[in-house]
């Protein structure tokens, strides 16, 4: 092997792994055992190929090289909306978790939409990923599990058992006893619920846990206080605007995501109530900005980051052979400024 051969003044375009080897005085086997980590070679050979790696600026063509393992390092990614900020940060963990993997991800939406969630997973498998996240959605249980048959799975919002495949369920019922557990407690009776979608799991499951707070506490139900909307802040306004147009009187507000919070929060601000000295407000998710709006509002925090890294984590793992493993934090109640003890 020699060292001191001279670098070309002009390189290629594309260096490959035979110049490099050619330029070490190495065999490409060499330059592509000490790639991957499994050449037992001298120090001094190493660094000198090392050394000319940089040199040469050369990239090792990461597909070729997942292929030769039977492995792309692509992880398929299918979220619902990416300008969503709930599902934003849970592709900031994911993004996150797999920066020192050799993975990247491939992000695809889904809309809410069945047809579109298969059609965007059918192009991932296209595309030969590792594995799948699939975070929440509109998929049947049995499609998922066989989508599971194909590549290691992970998906978020289900209670599902399966080969090759791992759930990860945050507690909505729990989270939204908390919620209205804390108004209930600041002396609330007349509690408005800004619903999530009718066909959602955690909409339903959070629509349950704010049903049987107020039964425990004695307070009868009254289906005129709820109002189903889409998770997004317009549907969030337009459930506070019909409320107050039917004269529905109610003291807090407990919406079903933080997103409908804000939209809950400026309809009545339009209407010259303020928060919280005439009404309380409690969202779910306990986004970043829940704590920079005026006032900073008080919420169930779902880690939407860390489920993305669990997920993330989860889905390398399985790849590699290892036991699906990961949980999500119990919820908990992040109390502030806009929910207060309501005036006698």
């Amino acid at each position: 092997m020699t060292t001191d051969r001279p670098i070309p003044s002009e390189l290629p375009e594309n260096i490959t792994l035979e110049m490099v080897a050619r330029t070490a005085g190495v065999s490409p086997a060499t330059v592509s055992r000490i790639l991957n980590g499994s050449a037992r070679v001298s120090e001094r050979k190493r660094a000198a190929v090392e050394a000319v790696i940089k040199e040469l600026n050369y990239r090792p063509n990461a597909l070729a090289r997942g292929l030769a393992q039977g492995r792309t390092n692509s992880i398929g990614v299918l979220t619902q909306d990416i300008a969503s900020p709930f599902y934003g940060e849970a592709l900031r963990g994911i993004e996150n978790a797999l920066k020192d993997t050799g993975a990247i991800p491939l992000i695809v939406s889904g809309h809410w939409l069945l047809r579109d969630e298969v059609e965007r997973l059918e192009h991932l498998l296209s595309r030969r990923v590792d594995g799948l996240i699939v975070l929440t959605g509109s998929l049947p249980d049995e499609m998922l599990l066989r989508y599971a048959t194909e590549v290691p799975l992970v998906v978020t919002g289900r209670d599902l058992e399966g080969p090759n495949l791992m759930s990860l369920r945050f507690d909505d019922y729990v989270g939204a006893r908390m919620a209205t557990q804390h108004l209930i407690d600041l002396g609330h009776k007349r509690i408005a619920h800004v619903a999530g979608p009718l066909d959602h799991f955690d909409s339903i499951e959070r629509l349950r846990g704010y049903r049987e707070a107020l039964v425990d506490a004695g307070i009868q139900p009254d289906d005129d206080l709820v109002v189903h909307a889409d998770f997004h802040e317009p549907g969030g306004l337009l459930a506070i605007n019909q409320l107050i147009a039917a004269r529905t009187p109610f003291t807090a507000v407990f919406a079903a995501n933080d997103q409908s919070a804000f939209g809950a929060r400026l309809a009545l601000h339009s209407h010259g109530i303020r928060v919280p000295e005439d009404i309380s407000v409690v969202g779910f998710d306990d986004l970043p900005v829940s704590n920079y709006v005026v006032p900073p509002l008080t919420s169930v925090k779902q880690p939407a980051y860390e489920m993305g890294e669990i997920a993330a984590r989860a889905l390398v793992g399985m790849i590699h052979g290892e036991p699906a493993k990961g949980r999500l934090p119990q919820p908990e109640l992040i109390v502030r400024a806009s929910s207060r003890p309501l005036r006698r």
